[in-house]
């Protein structure tokens, strides 16, 4: 028995587009002589198609879509297929066995995950029922992602007779998020017994990042085949005798490139699947605004990117010189706009407003929304969209200006700590070295003032990073982060910025989710707020 795996990188709402490719895919599977095609969850519709699933609308498209799609498959294939289906007043996250230009049987996903970037309880109702089918002789079970991170519904198929489980899943990167799923599949595997077919969805959607890796284990626990990571595959799995063959095993991406291919695939997608044109950013000279840029035309090719530098008086010399570097590095469209002009005339017309206060941030923040105007003006000119250029670091604490460097289409960095921003930086230039050495040697600084360093208002990155880890990641309180070896009062000010800062956050622009919680849709506080952690 031969079951392909379809690894699919899908469009929320494009129903037309990811029939298209389950089509592709089921023609491709069966010429490679597989009599069953497993695909990912909700591929039909995309996941996740949030709100649209409360439009009755959408639902009947989704509904006509999946019988359209059942007539077009070949008709000798089984196919397997995540949509979402209403039924008798009640929405479902299903999956569909189509067999014969019909749908057979249909399975509803049982455990709803509604927490972190998830919340199907508000779309979804539970399933109860096992769905156990018969193919070529064998009894394949069928569950749905979140089932197998609870025992109940793996071990109500193996109840129902399965000899192997199938698991549809549309499974979001974060780091280490490949080893969370083998621990998980391997408990079920040692309570069940049954080896497991795993298909995980692929591509960026907002700011999420499905990273693939679909993977098979025996029932032993022990992987036997893995497709890539970050990347459409179409696998093949053989069974002989009830148990997977050993077959090619893609490895999972350490740390830094990992990382840095989920930014790649996350911004692609959003500018691609959004008919962006381009994307445009404002080049400083400094790490982040570098990094963005390396991703960026790595993400798109470099006929997609444009840089902008826009320096002033506090701009340093070699920060201009550093940014022509990189820009002739990855042969990119650069040019230059100075703001001194713009900045003094905003300095003139504010001059009685401001009349006996000394240069503070006011000015400081007026430069960098002078920067942020003028790059959204080349957008609205162009069509590029603008990427905002600062890390998870700067965001937490508002290290940042509302209207400025804040203002843009996509936040690429959005949950990349500085410490993470010079590790990828790194990494990049073990590919080739298209970071100028300088950007990454120097203190980091906005520039806004004369002999301006980051570390003349915030703690150390390092010092800075790991208690934004241990607050935002894991609810730490004070007592827990000090316990880590933190000092008392750069705890209480670190995560006192953060609580403070929610405000800008909540404007922020969707930027790449790559940890375990980021801001937005993991992390959501109050923005008026009296509670005071450790008080």
């Amino acid at each position: 028995m031969k079951i392909a795996i379809a690894q699919i990188n899908a469009t929320a709402g494009d129903l037309a587009g990811n029939c298209a490719k389950i089509i592709d895919y089921a023609r491709r599977a069966e010429a490679a002589g597989a009599s069953l095609l497993l695909c990912p969850e909700l591929v039909l519709s995309g996941y996740s198609p949030e709100d649209l699933l409360l439009r009755n609308d959408f639902n009947l498209s989704c509904e006509r879509a999946l019988q359209a799609l059942a007539l077009a498959l070949p008709p000798q294939l089984t196919v397997v297929v995540g949509h979402p289906r209403k039924h008798l007043g009640n929405c479902y996250n299903a999956a569909s066995v189509i067999e014969g230009g019909k749908v057979s049987h249909t399975y509803h996903k049982e455990l709803l995950p509604n927490d972190s970037v998830f919340d199907e309880v508000r779309y979804f109702s539970e399933g109860s029922e096992a769905l156990v089918i018969e193919h070529q002789g064998h009894k394949l079970g069928i569950v749905i992602c979140a089932d197998v991170w609870g025992p109940e519904p793996a071990r109500r198929a193996r109840d129902a007779g399965a000899k192997l489980l199938l698991v549809l899943n549309a499974s979001p990167y974060h780091i280490d998020k490949q080893k969370e799923r083998y621990e998980v599949v391997r408990d079920r595997i040692k309570e069940t017994g049954l080896p497991v077919i795993y298909a995980n969805l692929v591509g960026g959607q907002d700011e999420l990042v499905f990273d693939g890796a679909s993977f098979v284990m025996n029932d032993e626990g022990a992987l036997t085949q893995q497709l890539p990571s970050f990347a459409e595959a179409l696998g093949i799995v053989t069974f002989s005798n009830g148990a997977p063959e050993p077959a090619q095993i893609s490895l999972v991406p350490e740390l830094e490139p990992a990382v840095y291919q989920a930014l790649s695939l996350g911004l692609r997608d959003y500018v691609l699947k959004n008919n962006f044109p381009g994307v445009l950013l404002g080049l400083s000279g400094g790490i982040d605004s570098a990094l963005t840029l390396a991703v960026a035309v790595d993400a798109l090719g470099a006929d997609r990117v444009q840089a902008v530098m826009m320096p002033s008086e506090f701009t340093a010399p070699i920060s201009l010189d550093d940014a022509r570097t990189m820009a002739a590095n990855l042969n990119i469209r650069y040019s230059e706009m100075e703001i001194d002009t713009l900045f003094e005339a905003f300095c003139a017309t504010l001059a009685p407003a401001f009349a006996g206060k000394p240069f503070d941030t006011a000015e400081e923040n007026l430069q960098a929304r002078i920067r942020g105007t003028l790059l959204m003006a080349l957008s609205n000119k162009f069509g590029g969209i603008v990427l905002t250029t600062g890390n998870k670091s700067e965001i937490a604490v508002g290290y940042s200006t509302l209207y400025g460097d804040m203002a843009g289409g996509f936040s690429l960095l959005k949950d990349v700590s500085k410490t993470l921003v010079y590790q990828l930086a790194n990494y990049r230039n073990t590919i080739s070295r298209v970071i100028p050495e300088r950007i990454i040697l120097r203190p980091p600084s906005a520039e806004l003032r004369h002999g301006q360093t980051d570390q003349d208002s915030l703690p150390d990155y390092a010092v800075l990073d790991a208690i934004m880890e241990a607050y935002v990641e894991h609810d730490y309180g004070w007592e827990e982060i000090i316990g880590l070896g933190y000092r008392e009062q750069d705890v209480i000010r670190v995560t006192r910025l953060i609580d403070r800062n929610e405000y800008k956050r909540r404007q922020a622009p969707v930027g790449v989710r790559v940890t375990q919680r980021g801001f937005g849709k993991d992390r959501r506080y109050p923005l008026t707020n009296k509670y005071v952690f450790n008080e």
